[in-house]
C-alpha cells in the first residue's frame, strides 16, 4: 500500500474532556505560516531517507480545519502527490473558521472526516464540544455536497446518561445524511483527561453492550458494511489511510506529537515528535525506538485482528521480519477454541466479541 503520512496539527478552540490525544487550546494568533513551513521543513527530511511513494496522508489533531485553506495548500504543494490515492483532513463543525469545504477541496483534500460524536444538544454540551447540533448538521450536509470523493462522520455511544433509544436516534441522524463512511465507537475514559479526574456516569457495561449490537445491526440494514471494530463504509469506501495502519504498514509523522513506523535496516523503528507545539517549532530533535522483535507479534496482532476480515498469513512475517513459526503454536490453540479462523489470521466471530483476549494471547 505504500507509505502513509500523517500530519498532526495540534491546536484546539477548547480541550474535550474526554480526549487524550496532543492537543492544546489555542490562545492568540494562530502562526499559520510558521507551522506550516516547520512541517515541509520535518517532511522533507523524514522523505529523503526512503524511496517508497507516499500513497496516503492524513491531516489529524488536534483541529486542522483552524488552518486555512490556503495554508494546507502551501503543505500539499511540497509533497509529490503522483502517487497518492487519498488525502484526508478531520474537520470539528464548530472550527471551520476560513472559507466553505469548496477551498479545501480546491486545496487538494479528497476525504473529510467530521467529528459529530453527537446530534443530542445536552450530549455536546456534555461532552465539551463547541459546536451546536445545528454545525454538525450543516457541516455534514454541505461536505456531502462538496463533492469530495469520501466524507466520515464520526459519532460516539455510551455517553453520559445516554439511553439505548437516544443512541439509535443519534446513529439513525447520522445515517439519514447518506455519508459513504462512520466511525461508531464507544466513548472510553482515558488516562490524563478530565473526564479521568472527574469521571461522568456512564451507562452500565450490559447497556454499552446492547447499543454496539444494536447499533451494528442498523447500520448493516442501512447497507453499511463493517470493516474494522469501528469503522463501517458503503459502496467500499474505506478509509486507506487507517487500513495501512492495521495491515501494520510504514508511515512518517510529522507535527507536534505525530508518531510513526518505519522498517528501516532490518528493524521496526517507531518515531515521535516533539508534544509541545514551541518545541517542534524550535526543531527539537525526533525520538526514535527500536521495537524488540518480542513485542512484534501482539502489535502486529493488535492492529491486523482489528479488521473484520483479518489479514492474509504471509503478512505477518512480510511486515515483521519474523518467522510465521513464532506465533503458530498460538494461532493453532485459537483456532483449536474456535476463536480464529484456520489458514488466515482472522478471528471468528466469537472471536472478534472477546478482541482483547485473543490479542493477549500474542504477549510473549
Amino acid at each position: 500500500m505504500g507509505l502513509g503520512l500523517y500530519t498532526h496539527f495540534p491546536w484546539c478552540v477548547r480541550k474535550c474532556p474526554y480526549c487524550d490525544f496532543n492537543s492544546h487550546p489555542l490562545r492568540g494568533e494562530l502562526d499559520e505560516t510558521g507551522y506550516v513551513s516547520r512541517l515541509i521543513e520535518d517532511f522533507k527530511k523524514e522523505v529523503d531517507s526512503t524511496r517508497e511513494n507516499i500513497n496516503t496522508i492524513y491531516l489529524g489533531g488536534g483541529t486542522p480545519s483552524l488552518f486555512s485553506a490556503k495554508a494546507l495548500g502551501r503543505f500539499l504543494k511540497s509533497v509529490d502527490r503522483q502517487n497518492i490515492s487519498e488525502i484526508t483532513m478531520e474537520v470539528n463543525p464548530g472550527a471551520l473558521e476560513h472559507e466553505s469545504f469548496d477551498a479545501y477541496l480546491d486545496a487538494g483534500i479528497t476525504r473529510i472526516s467530521i467529528g459529530v460524536q453527537s446530534f443530542d444538544p445536552q450530549q455536546l454540551d456534555n461532552l465539551g464540544r463547541v459546536h451546536t447540533a445545528d454545525d454538525a448538521s450543516k457541516a455534514a450536509e454541505n461536505a456531502l455536497g462538496a463533492g469530495f470523493d469520501s466524507v466520515n462522520l464520526d459519532l460516539m455511544f455510551g455517553l453520559p446518561g445516554q439511553s439505548l433509544d437516544a443512541a439509535m436516534i443519534d446513529l439513525e441522524h447520522a445515517i439519514s445524511f447518506g455519508a459513504d463512511h462512520l466511525s461508531w465507537y464507544q466513548l472510553t475514559i482515558e488516562p490524563r483527561t478530565e473526564f479521568h479526574r472527574r469521571p461522568p456516569m456512564l451507562a452500565s457495561d450490559d447497556l454499552r453492550a446492547d447499543m454496539s449490537n444494536t447499533g451494528r445491526r442498523l447500520l448493516q440494514e442501512s447497507d453499511y458494511s463493517q470493516y474494522e471494530v469501528s469503522a463501517f463504509s458503503r459502496d467500499g469506501s474505506r478509509c486507506l489511510h487507517n487500513l495501512n495502519y492495521w495491515r501494520f504498514g510504514d508511515y512518517f509523522g510529522i507535527g507536534a506529537g505525530a508518531h510513526g513506523k518505519t522498517e528501516r535496516y532490518g528493524k521496526i523503528i517507531r518515531t515521535m515528535k516533539p508534544r509541545q507545539p514551541r518545541l517542534y517549532l524550535s526543531g527539537t530533535s525526533t525520538q526514535c525506538v527500536e521495537v524488540p522483535p518480542d513485542e512484534l507479534p501482539v502489535e502486529f496482532m493488535m492492529n491486523a485482528l482489528r479488521l473484520t476480515g483479518g489479514v492474509e498469513t504471509s503478512l505477518f512475517s512480510q511486515k515483521t521480519g519474523l518467522s510465521y513459526e513464532v506465533i503458530s503454536d498460538v494461532v493453532d490453540r485459537l483456532v483449536s477454541w474456535e476463536l480464529m479462523q484456520p489458514n488466515r489470521l482472522q478471528t471468528t466471530d466469537r472471536g472478534y466479541a472477546q478482541l482483547d483476549s485473543v490479542v493477549g494471547q500474542f504477549l510473549t
